[in-house]
């Protein structure tokens, strides 16, 4: 690992990881009705996190048959331990992926699953994630978003991948719903009972174990190449970037819900 390569990635997102612990789309969350209009919207990125982390798993371990060891055996490891969790992960001794809990919660709190849902059946039926998006009535920052990620995995560039899912996604989730935590500390509605286990679920797994292990995973992939380092940079902003601007339309949304003005969703 190269620490001087790691130091600057860091020093390249530090502004972007900035406004994203200091977004006004948290404070903005003043009632359970607001925090339908985020639900809606981040349930998509909620999704594509794991399309995110599947991208990984395919490139360093082996899903084929007939099996072959692939790569390095402790990527293999750190890959799968992550995504046994995200799939699979244990909650009140039931098991269930995060998206099937996220969705569970949505339902618990009056939240519109209907595009969601439309989306995934879509998904199913073999349509592809463009299609299947300009089909559902997705949010417009939703689709906007995992358009993005899908660029990202598009561009089959391990490391790049890897950043993204890493400073985009795993690091960055503990500060964000620490602050949502606060935000639904707010509402009296037990309905966002779920939701809370949802947040605080993801708060310790990322902050004491995903987290670190995806950094580990990252400087593993980029080594001592400066060039590697660079793009994981490029990557990594772009990642935030999608971030800032999802939560951007969930506030500005919030605030149309407000005036009364009906959702914006994708053409």
């Amino acid at each position: 690992m190269s620490a001087l390569g790691m130091y600057s990635l860091l020093r390249r997102l530090e502004p972007a990881r900035n406004q994203l612990a200091n977004h006004d789309v948290y404070a903005g969350l003043k009632c359970i009705e607001d925090i339908r209009v985020f639900m809606e919207h981040h349930v998509f990125a909620v999704w594509d996190f794991m399309s995110l982390l599947k991208s990984l798993q395919r490139r360093l371990s082996c899903v084929e048959v007939p099996w072959l060891p692939v790569g390095e055996a402790r990527m293999r490891r750190l890959i799968n331990e992550i995504v046994l969790e995200e799939e699979t992960d244990l909650i009140d001794g039931e098991p269930a992926s995060h998206f099937e809990l996220y969705r569970s919660a949505m339902v618990a709190a009056g939240a519109n699953t209907r595009p969601i849902d439309a989306f995934v059946a879509a998904l199913r039926e073999g349509a592809s994630v463009a299609v299947a998006l300009a089909g559902c009535s997705a949010p417009v920052g939703a689709r906007a978003f995992v358009g993005k990620t899908f660029e990202i995995i598009a561009s089959d560039n391990l490391h790049q991948i890897a950043a993204a899912f890493t400073f985009g996604r795993e690091e960055a989730i503990p500060g964000m719903f620490r602050t949502l935590v606060a935000s639904l500390a707010r509402q009296p509605s037990g309905s966002l009972s779920p939701f809370q286990t949802y947040l605080d679920r993801h708060i310790g797994l990322d902050e004491d174990n995903h987290g670190p292990m995806a950094v580990a995973m990252l400087a593993e992939l980029c080594g001592d190449d400066e060039r590697r380092w660079e793009e994981a940079a490029d990557a990594a902003l772009a990642a935030l970037a999608a971030r800032l601007t999802l939560w951007s339309t969930v506030s500005s949304e919030v605030s149309l819900r407000r005036l009364g003005i009906p959702s914006l969703v994708a053409a």
